[in-house]
């Protein structure tokens, strides 16, 4: 399902340095409720879950059930929420229309059908339900702060699916398209924070570049480190509701 293999070593950096401080995601929080309307027993997936960190989040901020769905043995292991199954979107762990929204943050780049995983969160999801998708969609990535460092970064953020491209898959599932809007987040306290708990192996674009690249960007932020004052990235949240009949 990956672009690179989420094995213990990826895990580890993972869960190391993508943990986003929960007082800067107020903007992501909001921008959730408005698509989600949270209810109590609602039931919502996060797909592609990782280590857990947004399904503790929307349980926490909204009440709900959130059912965490990961397809990498070691990102599970290493789980902070309750309990995370293992699934793919592709072949989603759940009976038809069961579920009440879905979430998937930074994952629909690793999905390499994405026509078969919106037919599947339209299988699972009830009529009506959201799809709220958070990611860096080719095009659309000049605020995210990979880049300021490792220019290299936007030619492998363009290979990402775009926006068009996902409203295409999900459109043709059955889905309809409610929004596409850049949501900010308060990513690190610092750029001298960001440098300490950097792990190359925890962002596939550092990954997917060259070694000198990585090596001439890793010195940029070091030496940007002194600069004070919060660090922001923006990304975007595209939202489909599920039109079809079950």
């Amino acid at each position: 399902m990956a672009r690179i293999d989420y094995d213990e070593r990826a895990a580890a950096a993972f869960e190391a340095a993508r943990q986003l401080p929960s007082d800067g995601l107020a903007q992501w929080r909001d921008a959730i409720a408005r698509y989600l309307a949270p209810q109590p027993g609602m039931r919502v997936l996060d797909v592609g879950a990782g280590t857990g960190m947004w399904a503790t989040a929307l349980a926490g901020w909204f009440g709900i059930t959130v059912v965490a769905i990961e397809p990498a043995a070691a990102m599970r292991a290493r789980a902070t929420c309750p309990a995370v199954i293992g699934g793919d979107a592709r072949a989603l762990p759940l009976g038809a229309a069961t579920a009440d929204g879905a979430w998937l943050s930074t994952v629909i780049h690793h999905v390499p059908d994405l026509a078969a995983a919106a037919r599947e969160l339209a299988r699972v999801l009830r009529p009506g339900a959201p799809v709220l998708i958070r990611s860096a969609f080719a095009g659309r990535c000049q605020h995210i702060g990979l880049t300021r460092f490792w220019p290299e970064t936007v030619a492998v953020l363009d290979t990402y699916p775009s926006a068009a491209d996902v409203c295409a898959a999900f459109g043709a599932a059955g889905f309809g398209y409610l929004a596409l809007e850049p949501v900010s987040q308060v990513t690190a306290s610092s750029l001298a924070t960001v440098a300490a708990s950097l792990r190359r192996a925890a962002h596939t674009p550092l990954t997917l570049i060259s070694d000198d690249a990585y090596q001439a960007g890793l010195a940029r932020l070091r030496a940007a480190a002194t600069e004070t004052g919060p660090v922001t990235d923006v990304l975007d949240l595209l939202v489909f509701r599920n039109a079809t009949t079950q």
